[in-house]
């Protein structure tokens, strides 16, 4: 392979800030949905591809669909950058299916072949770094964008080129509308900015919610010791059917918070008998590999070697949490701690409380880009 632009390479990275960006205040800007998959360098040299994860880890054994559609769909020679996805199909409308993917990295080729099939993953670009023997690293995303939609703009599936808009009106749409196939939320990009690896020159709006779960157990931090014991994590749930479904974790606290924390629930400690998840306890269960309810303590292919045992809790505490989407029953990334709810009964607390975004069909969301199309309008409608 030689390329412009050759592996290793980190992405460049965005930062958060709360509310679409207004283009007064930052500059002209560009918006596009962000996606809610693993982020993907794919390096291609004719027949010779790469994909590559965020942290520069190989991910082209695992994605064998993609490196075909890459071969058939993409420029002979080009680096973009861009996002894996898996979509669920469903008469209400196609969605994003983040437990999916994540299915997608298994040791056994085997394995992989099936689930190229069963299962087959999806490339969105986003942006170019090279493309034939030049390098777009040092160019700005509005030459970078123009490039992409001359050389990338008849894209439709399984690689796609992502719509874009410069309208923030259009981005607060998408927002909103987005999250029903999946989407996590808008990225704002500066038109004037070069490709800067591992730089956070991006933008990203997600989603921020709160919601009052149990705290059903703790698992104590990797620096716990007996003289200093600190707590790592709690262990969140929510009622559901008469059960106590685990949710989550709630888990960024100081030093000081997490020996103070430990402390305080100290009186809460039970045994696992008499606790809800004592049903799962088992030796079976605690050699399970397949974990499709997140049961505590089980391992997956994720979490392979680490120590997941947890100290369980009387479920008798409420907790405000900040969380930004669900995935199925879960919280999809860890949760914030907000404050104790004193005032809340933890058997109030189920799933009805959380507020379910509204069906929106993701075949919307990932259609082609006109040929030629200019970062001010391209797919700025929202016609659906």
């Amino acid at each position: 392979m030689d390329l412009p632009v050759m592996p290793p390479v980190q992405p460049m990275l965005a930062k958060a800030v709360k509310g679409v960006p207004d283009p007064a205040k930052y500059g002209e800007l560009v918006f596009e949905p962000k996606w809610d998959g693993f982020r993907c360098l794919v390096f291609k040299d004719g027949d010779e591809v790469e994909l590559t994860s965020r942290n520069t880890k190989p991910l082209t054994r695992y994605f064998p669909e993609v490196v075909e559609a890459v071969r058939a769909q993409l420029p002979q020679r080009c680096v973009v950058d861009g996002e894996l996805f898996v979509a669920s199909i469903s008469p209400d409308g196609d969605r994003l299916e983040f437990e999916v993917l994540q299915e997608r990295i298994h040791p056994a080729a085997s394995r992989v072949r099936l689930l190229s099939e069963t299962t087959p993953a999806g490339l969105v670009v986003f942006d170019l770094l090279a493309l034939g023997d030049t390098s777009y690293v040092d160019r700005p995303l509005r030459e970078r964008r123009a490039a992409l939609e001359e050389s990338f703009g008849d894209l439709a599936g399984p690689c796609y080129l992502t719509r874009t808009t410069t309208d923030p009106a259009v981005a607060e749409e998408w927002f909103t509308q987005f999250e029903g196939a999946g989407l996590d939320g808008v990225i704002a990009k500066p038109l004037d900015a070069p490709y800067s690896p591992n730089g956070r020159t991006m933008m990203k709006v997600k989603h921020e919610r709160t919601a009052d779960v149990v705290v059903c157990g703790y698992r104590e931090h990797k620096t716990s010791t007996p003289e200093r014991p600190l707590l790592g994590s709690l262990l969140l749930g929510l009622w559901a059917d008469g059960h106590l479904q685990h949710v989550g974790v709630s888990a960024s606290f100081t030093e000081a918070r997490r020996a103070e924390l430990l402390q305080e629930l100290q009186p809460l400690v039970c045994d696992i008998s008499e606790h809800p998840w004592s049903a799962w306890a088992g030796p079976e269960s605690a050699q399970a590999i397949a974990n499709p309810d997140r049961v505590p303590g089980t391992q997956s292919r994720w979490s392979a070697g680490k120590d997941l045992s947890f100290t369980p809790l009387r479920p008798e505490r409420v907790l405000e949490v900040k969380y930004d989407a669900m995935e199925g029953r879960r919280f999809r990334h860890t949760a914030h701690f907000k404050r104790w709810r004193p005032d809340r009964d933890p058997e109030s607390c189920g799933y009805e409380q959380l507020e379910q975004p509204v069906r929106y069909d993701l075949a919307t969301v990932l259609r082609g880009v006109p040929t030629g199309s200019g970062p001010d309008d391209s797919m700025g409608d929202t016609d659906g």
